[in-house]
C-alpha cells in the first residue's frame, strides 16, 4: 500500500501498529503522526534495533497493509 495512504489515514492505521509494536505508547504514535522514519525511528528507540532492521519492519508492516484496515463511513455521499 502506498505509505500516502497511511499516513492520511494514520489514527485507523495506529490500531494496526499498536498490534505489530505493543512497546510504542500513544504519545510515540501521536509523535509519529503518520511519518515512516519518525515510526522507524521509535522502532529503533523502543526495541532497541538497528536502523535497517526497524525500516524493514516498517515495509513489512506497509506492505501488509490493506483498505480494510481503513474505516469507511457509510454514511457519506
Amino acid at each position: 500500500m502506498n505509505w500516502d495512504l497511511i499516513q492520511g489515514n494514520w489514527k485507523q492505521a495506529v490500531g494496526r501498529a499498536k498490534e505489530q509494536w505493543g512497546k510504542l505508547t500513544d504519545d510515540d504514535f501521536d509523535v509519529v503522526a503518520g511519518r515512516r522514519d519518525q515510526l522507524a525511528g521509535k522502532i529503533q528507540e523502543r526495541y532497541g534495533v538497528a536502523k535497517d532492521v526497524a525500516e524493514k519492519q516498517v515495509a513489512e508492516w506497509q506492505r501488509k497493509a490493506s483498505d480494510s484496515w481503513f474505516k469507511k463511513d457509510q454514511n457519506k455521499v
